[in-house]
């Protein structure tokens, strides 16, 4: 069996990127997992997209793997086009793990993700979109809030100052989003209480992985417990030091409406094949969802894969699992394809050289 990675390494392409930490973790992830599958006759390998050549199209015509494994969170540093590499495969008929362009696309798209969240009955904050300076003046939502971009994730451009408790602070938060990602800023109700995951996966049936919970040290006494970029990325800061991941300890009603929740929350957007549900539950114990990942971090060292192990499940196991699911959604027999002409071409080592010098291609032995 033939697999790819395919990942984004455009971490390098902007003199002054705010998500570099993020996008650079993604050819780690690429590098495991091909490590985690090269073995019982399965070949993977990572194929890169590099900075804003797509020429890894036509890798992908020349190869016609047997599954691509979809980790691609941006294209040329822009998140924005994480939703144009599922159409690009399905345009080259390429079964591929993860979920299709439009989840990924309305997951990006957080006002019109929560739209449609509310719309189908999920619990998730109030919130108002600030697309000038004086939208933030007409904000009218309960004390404190909390100021994101609206299409990024990875916790970009979250820090102490994105949750605020009055309206001058909460212009300022505005217009940092405005000016630094040029986008849209969404300010929501800030949910205190604690932070839970729900890691999803499968499709018939869909299950949750054993729940994490970030817990909070030190470093925010005083300070709003929230995972900012440098909780999440930076790892010499005491933020990132004083959240850690860990086991969630609920009670098994509490426990099981934050499932439910995130099954649900999943369900509204079609995501497929794993994912994971951000959720803030309450004091009164309300769960909100906060965020939907269906492009989650898959590296050994973060919370998917330390879910998985929790489960029982190391991390080759997790990686063979996810492929299998994919295969099974696709309702297909990697080996049985109906092989094209790369078939053949990439049995020939100088040609999988010169594609491999040509398209960033690393070859791995399997």
């Amino acid at each position: 069996m033939h697999i790819i990675l395919l990942h984004n390494r455009d971490h390098d392409l902007l003199e002054d990127d705010p998500g570099r930490e993020a996008r650079e973790d993604v050819v780690r992830v690429a590098e495991s997992l091909a490590h985690a599958l090269s073995r019982d006759g399965v070949n993977a390998e990572p194929l890169a997209i590099e900075g804003d050549k797509l020429d890894f199209v036509e890798a992908l015509r020349f190869l016609q793997p047997d599954l691509v494994v979809n980790l691609c969170e941006s294209l040329a540093a822009d998140s924005r086009g994480e939703m144009a590499v599922p159409c690009l495969l399905d345009a080259l008929g390429l079964p591929y793990t993860g979920s299709s362009a439009l989840s990924l696309g309305l997951a990006l798209h957080k006002p019109k993700a929560k739209d449609i969240l509310r719309a189908h009955g999920v619990s998730t904050p109030a919130s108002f979109l600030v697309k000038k300076r004086e939208d933030a003046l007409a904000v009218d939502l309960p004390w404190p809030l909390i100021v994101k971009p609206a299409r990024e994730d990875a916790s970009v451009g979250m820090d102490f100052d994105s949750v605020v408790t009055e309206r001058s602070a909460l212009v300022r938060a505005c217009e940092s989003v405005l000016r630094t990602f040029h986008q849209p800023a969404l300010v929501e109700q800030f949910i205190p209480g604690r932070e839970v995951y729900v890691p999803l996966l499968g499709n018939n049936p869909r299950q949750a992985l054993p729940l994490t919970e970030i817990h909070f040290g030190r470093a925010f006494d005083n300070r709003p417990n929230i995972v900012s970029y440098r909780a999440k990325w930076e790892e010499a800061s005491p933020e990132y030091r004083d959240s850690p991941t860990g086991p969630c300890r609920l009670d098994a009603v509490q426990e099981a409406r934050c499932i439910q929740t995130a099954l649900e929350a999943f369900a509204a957007l079609d995501c497929q094949d794993y994912g994971r549900v951000d959720l803030r539950v309450s004091p009164e114990g309300v769960p909100y969802v906060i965020d939907i990942n269906p492009n989650c971090d898959l590296h050994p060292g973060a919370g998917f894969a330390k879910a998985a192990q929790a489960a029982g499940m190391d991390y080759a196991a997790l990686a063979s699992r996810i492929v299998e699911v994919a295969i099974e959604r696709t309702h297909g027999n990697p080996h049985a394809r109906k092989k094209g002409p790369g078939a053949a071409r990439r049995a020939d080592p100088a040609n999988r050289n010169l594609l491999a010098g040509g398209a960033g291609l690393r070859h791995r032995a399997g």
